[in-house]
């Protein structure tokens, strides 16, 4: 399996293990506050994956990176994930789904104003609203009595928690892949958790939460729940698919969680599904595939992609394997061998290899 197939895999466990996090998170907010869910679940799941990652032998970050995991941590999870948490005390978890779907436009949004992100499309900007049309559409009856429901400070607190969790949650994504602090993914998730947790229990500490700690057996399985699938699995996934994917398709998880909800109700509660239902997922699997469809390089194109160096400077085999037998296969000429190119590129073949390699060391 390549890097890239497993990449997509951990894309596909983030919408899977997310889309089951905010029922979660309602129950553990029976008894528990809302910043002390977050901080207790992230600093175990921190700790428990440094250590495990000692253990087998893999070194630990450098202490200069130690500003990069609080700022990551801070963003993603302080303001990300404790937002979250903060508006389900007063909204609907269906409604809070829903807006934390805007979260692909900043995530994307930013990427495209930072240098050298990805370039705001209008493909982009389309499939976003297509898939988020499919969102609205999915949820509208529960929206519709959420709506009505939260009024007041709940519904102005809650839209502010959940744009400010949005925000925090792409800015620091976006950091993130720039800086990711540390060359394994699974260091940098450990430490980005261990980071956030931290700050979100002094949260918790500054606003008295910890006077207001009452444990039940629904809290209790809750919060185990999500410190495994949350914590351990998801955010573990989520980092390394931020590393290896395009940050536009990894922004699209909010749009495919509530459609893992809905499939997984009707397979294991045997709720009814109505063609709402049906044409809402067809609307957000369409939105979700213009946004991550690409234009097809032409053959010349490819190959030149897949023989220059990656960001560090060192070359990337796999792309540039895959980018010539795709030169071959559509340019018939590619094929043709030149001995006098073929006699200049053996030689300077040992040159470039010497070379790539002093730049990786």
């Amino acid at each position: 399996m390549t890097t890239r197939q497993r990449a997509y895999g951990a894309f596909a466990a983030i919408c899977i293990v997310w889309g089951t996090t905010y029922l979660g998170i309602k129950i553990a907010l029976e008894t528990l506050p809302p910043f002390l869910i977050g901080g207790l679940r992230f600093t175990l799941a921190g700790i428990v994956l440094a250590v495990a990652l000692r253990l087998s032998g893999r070194p630990w970050p450098s202490v200069r990176t130690v500003p990069i995991f609080l700022t990551t941590g801070t963003l993603m999870l302080g303001f990300g994930n404790g937002g979250v948490v903060w508006a389900e005390q007063y909204m609907a978890s269906g409604l809070v789904a829903v807006l934390v779907a805007s979260t692909p436009f900043w995530m994307v949004g930013l990427d495209s104003l930072l240098s050298g992100g990805e370039a705001l499309t209008r493909r982009t900007v389309g499939g976003l609203l297509v898939g988020f049309s499919g969102i609205v559409l999915l949820v509208w009856p529960d929206l519709m009595r959420a709506v009505t429901v939260t009024t007041g400070y709940g519904w102005i607190g809650g839209l502010i928690a959940t744009q400010l969790a949005c925000l925090g949650w792409a800015l620091g994504s976006t950091f993130s892949k720039r800086h990711p602090g540390a060359a394994d993914p699974l260091s940098s998730a450990a430490f980005q958790m261990l980071a956030g947790g931290l700050v979100l229990l002094t949260a918790a500490a500054v606003t008295g939460e910890f006077g207001h700690v009452a444990w039940s057996t629904r809290s209790v399985l809750a919060m185990g729940y999500l410190f495994v699938a949350g914590s351990l699995i998801g955010f573990v996934a989520y980092i390394y698919a931020l590393t290896h994917l395009p940050i536009s398709v990894v922004s699209l998880y909010p749009y495919v969680n509530p459609v893992v909800a809905v499939l997984l109700g009707t397979w294991l509660l045997h709720e009814p599904i109505s063609w709402r239902i049906v044409a809402a997922i067809g609307v957000i699997l369409g939105g979700s595939a213009i946004v991550t469809r690409r234009s097809r390089p032409d053959a010349a194109g490819a190959a030149s992609v897949g023989s220059q160096p990656d960001k560090s400077g060192c070359y990337d085999p796999d792309a540039a394997g895959a980018a010539s037998v795709e030169a071959s296969r559509t340019s018939p000429a590619a094929t043709t061998t030149c001995p006098a190119a073929t006699a200049a590129t053996q030689a300077a073949q040992p040159v470039a290899e010497v070379e790539s390699a002093e730049r990786c060391a």
